[in-house]
């Protein structure tokens, strides 16, 4: 930024110190080096954040543009389905003969099986082991914090149950 030498920092050092005194130049320094520092901070914070908008905006432009070549895709996959789905119904009015419902496909109408759904609750947790067995056994049933479980199982302190 400034084109300073040695010999031109010699000269404001010594000017410094004939201003400013030997007792006030250290503090005066400190200070001055502080300010500096927190200058170059602030520098590099607007730094990266102009960075960090720059990519924003190159990553904005790379989700539109992948956006835009996924609603391509999309649109070029219908029309395949929508052709494919059209000469399918073509070629089924042909093969019924016409006297069939062309938007009617299903296999039902030729005597195929349908699809049934088991009767299953498989959401349902079924234990297969009593509650009343697991009480008489000692198996947990539910969860315990630790603090629970030293708090539980700590001596009591009283007359008979002494710890010493």
């Amino acid at each position: 930024m400034f084109d300073f030498g040695f010999d031109k920092l010699a000269l404001i050092g010594a000017v410094a110190l004939v201003v400013i005194g030997p007792e006030r130049l250290p503090r005066v320094a400190r200070t001055v080096g502080t300010l500096l520092g927190k200058a170059q901070r602030y520098v590099s914070d607007v730094k990266a954040e102009v960075n960090r908008s720059i990519e924003l905006d190159e990553l904005k432009k790379m989700k539109t543009q992948f956006e835009d070549a996924a609603r391509d895709a999309t649109t070029s996959v219908q029309g395949e389905i929508n052709t494919a789905h059209q000469a399918f119904g073509q070629t089924w009015s042909d093969v019924t003969g016409g006297n069939g419902d062309s938007s009617a496909y299903a296999l039902a109408d030729i005597g195929a099986p349908s699809y049934t759904h088991p009767k299953k609750q498989w959401r349902v947790k079924r234990g297969a082991t009593p509650q009343w067995y697991k009480k008489q056994q000692g198996v947990k049933r539910h969860v315990q914090s630790g603090a629970a479980r030293v708090a539980r199982f700590r001596p009591k302190f009283g007359s008979a149950n002494r710890p010493y």
